[in-house]
């Protein structure tokens, strides 16, 4: 039997309150993050990382002082290494021959590191290894900054073996049932209050990086229509709701992709209409969603005068989300390719270069 490894790719979050500032530093010393040369954007990085570290410690605070990122990345990882050992294991499922797997975490701004995470792979000594970032949309700020370290980490290592990755998943079947098995019904929960509008939030990126050609926010819009498309398959159509894309977490003086989600929620409040928020471009619970989404923001929809607000859960740990991840790492395991793009619907048009598969069938 070969051995299969598979590294699972996140942001990564400070574990208590003395790693906050340090996290934040690594966050803006990635150059993906802020594209200036070094020692300059050292010093940048130590200074933002200073600036916003008490405003960061009273976040976590709210979550018990650290981020619970890298226990709901555990999760998911022996959820995936399940079954992936069911399924994988005799064979049937690819046309290689069967696969012993370990599914490994590395994550890219704290611990545990990318370093971390070659190491253990090198002595599992696997026969292939499937990189799998936990970022269904791709973008040089994740997903790319994410593979490229893993790549810089792994020749310093001389770690050799054959990889694929999986670059991105927007319109994957199994995520999208997780999404929009769970929105059917709180759509009809919020129905008591007049016609909901459905908030589709992902993580904001300044213009100039879209600009640039990174295909991320093409691919959130994808992702959020292909929801739109399954709940219509399922019987709730756009008579029952409507919905907008839109992106929070913006930080700096920069212009970002919009619209924001605080304005979508002040103009929701100023329709009176009830909310459903769903974090589209998160696959598990951290500050963005426990926090930002959950207190700051029904906060903000409470001020402003929405009468429902409701926020769906990330995917976590859903039987079809797992069961899709399965399915991709599955097809890179036997791809020729090394990196493998997974999922129904358009692949990326030349329009966006920043993509690994403009130019390629």
């Amino acid at each position: 039997m070969k051995r299969l490894a598979v590294v699972l790719f996140n942001l990564g979050g400070p574990d208590d309150q003395a790693a906050v500032q340090p996290f934040l530093f690594n966050l803006f010393n990635d150059r993906a993050i802020i594209a200036l040369p070094q020692p300059l954007r050292w010093v940048v990085a130590k200074l933002i990382s200073s600036r916003r570290a008490p405003v960061a410690r009273e976040i976590y605070r709210n979550l018990g002082g650290g981020s619970p990122l890298l226990k709901n990345t555990q999760a998911q990882a022996q959820a995936l290494e399940e079954r992936l050992n069911e399924t994988l294991a005799d064979g049937t499922a690819t046309e290689s021959p069967a696969w012993q797997t370990r599914v490994f975490i590395a994550m890219r701004y704290w611990h545990p590191f990318v370093e971390a995470a070659v190491a253990e792979v090198k002595a599992f000594a696997p026969d292939r290894v499937v990189l799998l970032p936990l970022y269904p949309q791709y973008s040089t700020t994740t997903s790319a900054s994410s593979l490229k370290s893993w790549e810089a980490a792994a020749r310093r290592q001389g770690l050799s073996v054959g990889s694929a990755s999986v670059c991105c998943y927007p319109r994957q079947s199994g995520f999208i049932e997780a999404v929009a098995e769970g929105l059917a019904r709180l759509i009809e929960k919020a129905r008591s209050q007049g016609r909901p509008r459905v908030l589709f939030s992902a993580h904001g990126l300044p213009k100039k990086i879209v600009a640039a050609g990174d295909p991320y926010q093409w691919q959130v819009e994808e992702t959020a229509a292909a929801v739109v498309d399954r709940l219509a398959e399922a019987g709730t159509g756009t008579a029952d709701y409507d919905w907008v894309v839109c992106y929070q977490s913006r930080v700096g003086p920069l212009e970002w992709i919009g619209p924001a989600t605080d304005e979508e929620i002040r103009r929701a409040g100023h329709e009176k209409r009830p909310l459903v928020v769903v974090p589209i471009a998160f696959v598990s619970e951290h500050s963005e969603t426990l926090v930002e989404l959950d207190i700051e923001y029904r906060d903000l929809a409470e001020a402003s005068g929405v009468p429902t607000y409701l926020r769906l859960p990330t995917v976590d740990c859903h039987p079809a989300f797992i069961g899709g991840l399965s399915a991709a790492v599955g097809a890179a395991a036997d791809s020729d390719s090394r990196v493998c793009r997974v999922g129904e619907g358009r692949s990326c048009s030349a329009r966006w270069t920043a993509c690994p598969l403009v130019g390629r069938a």
